[in-house]
């Protein structure tokens, strides 16, 4: 049997209460994550690749429809992480980029790089 008491107002106050703050430290833990991941080069390259893992930076258009759906949800994820990182350190976003373009130029440079 369940322990639930649906006449325990007060129970379920401190649950919710409980549950709200359980939530709001998951988040404030998330956010710290990526504040921290941002401040370093590879924490910036490690988001990048998960970002363009998940088809952030391509269109997910396919003909079919299920495999379009897939792609989107996949997407979404990705530009979640990239909505964080605008929202709480827009200031490291810049390097980001600058960082992934110099990657991309010096593979593209390499002679041994197969593209």
């Amino acid at each position: 049997m369940s322990e639930h008491d649906p006449l325990d107002i007060r129970g379920q106050e401190r649950a919710e209460a409980e549950k709200k703050l359980r939530e709001r430290l998951a988040q404030e833990a998330e956010e710290a994550d990526i504040r921290r991941l941002m401040t370093s080069k590879w924490g910036r390259r490690f988001l990048w690749r998960l970002m363009d893992q998940a088809g952030v930076f391509r269109l997910s258009y396919a003909p079919d429809a299920m495999a379009m759906a897939f792609a989107e949800g996949n997407r979404n994820s990705g530009l979640r992480i990239l909505n964080l990182i605008h929202t709480l350190c827009p200031e490291h976003y810049p390097a980001m980029l600058k960082e992934q373009s110099s990657e991309r130029t010096e593979h593209d440079g390499d002679p041994g790089n197969d593209k």
